[in-house]
């Protein structure tokens, strides 16, 4: 009898370790979640007792639980339950949208608002003006928001509900977009204008309504082989929301938490009450502190120094070169305060001019408190030029990257910034080559969860309707593989507890119904998972 008997051995399985010595085994023994051993059949169940469950896994391939390192499962969970789903795959043209909006508000009255979400433009055939949104519901307020989360589509009864007048200035950093010859509104709201109205929607929930959709959004990643979630820009009710889950037996994800800088209160909050990175355990635990001061590329807002491509939006500036949601004294101000309190700095850049513009406040910081393992991020980190390969690595700065963007958003980018560009856009064979970190992640619900697409962009370079992102910046399928793996554990401060296969590590697992290293990588995206274990539970079975 072992000193101590596993209460859980997968047997007959290939098992990839994504370990540092890139080793394999076929059996793991677990107890009280997490790995005892790993290795052969005989290692394993040398651990067996007479209460050990044994799971005999039919040849099939497994590998670490997957780490998306960046995401919204807060607002993923209010949008998948509260509102309606405007995505390509739903609601494919504009015609159709006006049709749903029409429908839906026809019987609506009241305080009631039509909210949606999903819209993507370049995928749908534009954006609908605000005399058909009228014309589809004249009294219901209505907000759609574009897939990217930076710009809304709204209806002159949702600027009345939100006491916006006709001769509204624009605020710092948004923008109400008008008609180029009338200097109407177009209903199209930029940046910091939609932003005031989203945030004015989001004040009637409450931790009930996270919880519920929580739920929802952790079997959709759970389904893919998702067992960890970094929470981006966190909603202060969502971590009541998962400390709620947690009591009730019901949080199957490990979070990690980036504090909303973009929410100055919250910021202050937890500042002053000394909150630290690493706050907290291996369920619920503070990663660092974010703020968004770039945009978005497929929406044409991203800061860049050369100007979009393209056919403008009627009302956007020409040239337009994007805009900055902060200024370089706030942002650097405000970096410097969390860093010497203890807390990992993440800041959003998506264009060359917008992670320029993040490295600045970070190398502020850096400055004024050395730290030598800071592993600061630049979020999303798109349009990686060679000088910001070497800016990045000098530093010791991390490319958090926007994989997701690749599969989703990818046309976009090309049609936005032009072919040429795509050699620097997520440039990870550049990054892999030069020695910087760049672990991957999906921005869900702007992009979908499903981490398969994202290898296959990583790995053929190309968006999900096979458009061409650059091959010269393909990598392999190990290497996009730790982009979720050991790379996502790390940039969370958690290689000592997930990411890979090890004796002590938590017992997260994706058993897979192929074999990635096996298939043509054509085939990556069709990879299916057979079974999801969190902590040797499992979460789901196919």
């Amino acid at each position: 009898m072992p000193a101590i008997a596993a209460d859980l051995i997968l047997k007959n399985g290939r098992f990839v370790t994504m370990d540092n010595a890139d080793s394999t085994a076929e059996a793991v023994a677990c107890w009280n979640g997490r790995i005892l051993a790993v290795g052969s059949a005989a290692e394993a169940e040398a651990f067996a007792g007479p209460n050990t469950k044994t799971m005999d896994l039919g040849g099939k391939t497994v590998i670490p639980g997957l780490i998306d390192s960046h995401c919204h499962p807060d607002a993923h969970a209010i949008t998948c339950t509260l509102w309606a789903d405007v995505k390509p795959d739903a609601t494919d043209s504009i015609d159709e949208l006006l049709a749903l909006v029409k429908s839906t508000t026809a019987s609506m009255s009241g305080q009631e608002m039509f909210l949606a979400w999903g819209w993507n433009d370049k995928k749908c055939g534009g954006y609908p003006t605000i005399d058909q949104l009228n014309a589809a519901s004249p009294d219901i307020p209505v907000y759609i928001g574009r897939t990217d989360g930076h710009i809304a589509i709204v209806n002159s009864a949702m600027l009345k509900r939100m006491d916006v007048p006709a001769d509204a200035e624009d605020p710092p950093h948004g923008a109400y977009d008008r008609d180029p010859e009338t200097g109407e509104m177009t209903g199209l709201l930029r940046e910091a204008t939609a932003k005031r109205i989203h945030r004015k929607i989001y004040e009637s929930l409450t931790p009930e309504n996270y919880t519920e959709g929580l739920k929802k959004v952790f079997a959709l990643y759970h389904k893919h082989g998702v067992t960890s979630l970094h929470n981006s820009l966190t909603r202060p009710m969502a971590v009541e929301a998962y400390q709620m889950l947690r009591d009730s037996g019901d949080l199957t994800m490990r979070m990690g938490i980036l504090i909303n800088g973009d929410d100055k209160a919250m910021e202050d909050t937890y500042i002053e009450a000394g909150i630290r990175t690493g706050f907290g355990d291996e369920w619920i635990k503070i990663v660092g502190i974010e703020w968004c001061p770039d945009c978005s590329t497929s929406g044409r807002t991203a800061a860049y120094y050369e100007p979009y491509i393209g056919d403008p939006v009627p009302g956007e500036p020409v040239p337009n070169t994007g805009m900055l949601l902060f200024t370089a004294e706030d942002l650097t101000e405000r970096a410097i305060r969390a860093h010497k309190a203890g807390l990992r700095i993440c800041i959003e850049g998506v264009g060359d001019r917008g992670i320029d513009f993040a490295l600045d406040a970070i190398e502020a910081a850096l400055k004024a408190h050395p730290v030598e393992d800071h592993r600061s991020r630049v979020e999303h980190c798109c349009y990686v030029t060679p000088e910001l390969v070497e800016r990045l690595k000098r530093l010791g700065v991390t490319d958090s990257s926007a994989t997701g963007f690749m599969y989703d958003l990818g046309d976009a980018y090309v049609a936005n910034r032009g072919e040429d560009a795509m050699k620097h856009m997520w440039p990870h064979r550049a990054l892999i080559d030069a020695g910087v970190p760049a672990p991957g992640h999906s921005d869900a619900p702007v992009c979908g969860v499903n981490p398969w697409e994202v290898f296959w962009s990583l790995v053929n370079r190309t968006s999900d309707t096979g458009g061409s992102l650059d091959a010269s910046q393909a990598i392999t399928v190990s290497e996009a593989l730790h982009t979720y793996t050991t790379l996502g554990a790390w940039t969370g401060f958690d290689e000592g507890i997930k990411g890979s296969i090890e004796a002590g590590k938590m017992a997260d697992f994706a058993v897979l119904m192929q074999d990635p290293w096996a298939i043509d990588t054509k085939e990556l995206r069709d990879v299916e998972v057979a079974m999801t274990l969190v902590g040797g539970e499992v979460v789901y079975e196919a």
